[in-house]
């Protein structure tokens, strides 16, 4: 049986936390289509206000993988959604 000390996550640095949060909005904002992009960024930020309290080394640990898996899935994302981009602009994104 493999000790506790080897399973445990390693409890991420604030600085660390605040660029995995930077670079999901950063990801946020590379999808062309205006839905898309704003559902990405509002549930970056819900989820990191959600986890904010979070004081368990455990749930803060598992709470940053969480979030770097999330970075993958929406990097993976953007490729996707840029090859089958919409032809026309949102109303949202027109500028006036």
């Amino acid at each position: 049986m493999a000790p506790a000390a080897a399973t445990a996550r390693r409890v991420p640095a604030k600085s660390e936390v605040l660029g995995l949060f930077r670079s999901l909005l950063r990801t946020a904002r590379q999808f062309t289509d205006y839905n898309i992009r704003e559902y990405t960024k509002r549930r970056t930020v819900d989820g990191f206000r959600m986890n904010r309290t979070l004081s368990d080394p455990d749930a803060i640990a598992s709470a940053f993988s969480d979030g770097t898996a999330q970075l993958e899935v929406a990097k993976r994302q953007v490729i996707i959604y840029s090859l089958y981009a919409p032809k026309v602009k949102s109303i949202m994104d027109v500028k006036p």
